[in-house]
């Protein structure tokens, strides 16, 4: 089936109870045993299975291409448990260029367990590849990448980690799996928080890791994730499974509005430089065309002058909220630094710009009035 289909589709069935042509929220947190004590459905007690989540872990497969799905309660939940199959003193190998909160698990939290952590510029295949040692466990990227939007080759990644014996693992949240699919390009894992754009409408906490293949460490994931508990509530599966339903043409959408957006931004006298791999002059243009069906909603600009010059810049915009998150319908505009806190990496005139689905003429705009 097309992703369109799919998106619609997969891990949907009539009720078989009602006949419901939705799937109903089953709210129960145990389920009744036959008086042989078996369980007929396969359902016992709701952190380790639930119709809902077993529904959308179905369709999150489906949709990466992937063998099986595991859903968590955030995308930080589902990074912690990749992270968690690991031992101490294994090695891990994560962008220099990386979501915040992916540096604070593997310095701040596991580090203190012996998890050791290399950053690296993911988009150079020799400094990866230079990285590795002999206790390299994982190979961890994100392409686009947070806030720079950095590009990964995926298949030269891949082919690194496997040369080691090691895992590679693909944040896709800023692609969705409408832009790309890194399970076909070679990696073993992928991770989504789907808080951002499959949930899209900013009302629902989620994260997911999809598997190529049911292996031990898939195994080891549900283990985690089962006895760890960072599960999402039957409601939040549900309404996620019902946002997926529109995926495909929100992003088609994000993606058409940010493209004019990145292009009046580079072309703008007050800003420095406008990060958007559509641009034909990003750096990364050339492996992003080639991996990527639709590239995104996400962008970044550096404004003239400092902090103060950028804070003042989305400080005046009256359609992009000013607030934290991205991918759902609003168009949303933040200053990195102030929101990663004194141990940001992220340049102090960055603005991070979440393109949503307002008409393109009015958020130019709206850009254009606080910038001038």
């Amino acid at each position: 089936m097309k992703f369109e289909t799919l998106a619609i589709h997969a891990g949907r069935r009539i009720d078989s109870g009602t006949s419901a042509v939705m799937p109903p929220i089953i709210l129960s947190t145990t389920f009744a045993r036959e008086p042989d004590g078996s369980m007929p459905h396969g359902y016992e007690y709701t952190r380790s299975e639930n119709p809902n989540r077993t529904a959308l872990e179905e369709c999150l497969a489906a949709l990466e291409g992937g063998a099986a799905a595991a859903a968590f309660a955030s995308g930080q939940a589902a990074t912690l448990a990749v992270l968690q199959t690991l031992a101490s003193a294994d090695h891990v190998i994560i962008p220099d260029d990386v979501y915040f909160g992916m540096r604070e698990l593997t310095q701040h939290v596991l580090g203190r367990w012996g998890l050791q952590a290399t950053a690296v510029n993911m988009a150079d295949l020799d400094a990866v590849r230079a990285a590795v040692r002999p206790a390299t466990r994982l190979i961890w990227a994100e392409t686009p990448s947070n806030p720079l939007l950095t590009i990964t080759d995926i298949e030269g990644v891949a082919a690194i980690a496997h040369e080691a014996g090691a895992t590679c693992v693909v944040d896709n949240t800023w692609a969705s799996p409408v832009g790309q699919s890194p399970l076909q390009l070679g990696a073993d894992l992928v991770m989504h928080a789907t808080t951002k754009y499959l949930g899209g409408h900013s009302d629902l906490l989620g994260g997911a890791i999809i598997t190529r293949q049911e292996d031990e460490l898939f195994s080891a994931l549900q283990t985690i994730q089962k006895a760890g508990g960072a599960v999402p509530s039957p409601f939040d599966c549900w309404l996620l499974l019902r946002s997926i339903s529109t995926l495909p043409y929100r992003v088609a959408a994000h993606t058409a509005n940010a493209q004019r957006v990145a292009a009046f931004l580079r072309d703008h006298p007050r800003v420095v430089a406008a990060y958007y791999p559509g641009l034909p002059d990003h750096p990364g243009h050339a492996v992003a065309a080639r991996q990527m069906r639709l590239f995104g909603g996400m962008m970044s600009i550096l404004v003239q002058g400092g902090a103060a010059e950028a804070i003042a810049v989305a400080g005046r915009c009256r359609l992009f909220t000013r607030a934290t998150s991205l991918g759902g319908v609003e168009s949303l505009i933040e200053h990195r630094a102030t929101t990663e806190g004194p141990n940001s990496k992220a340049p102090q005139n960055l603005l991070r710009i979440s393109v949503g689905l307002e008409h393109a003429d009015d958020l130019i705009d709206d850009l254009a009035q606080a910038l001038a």
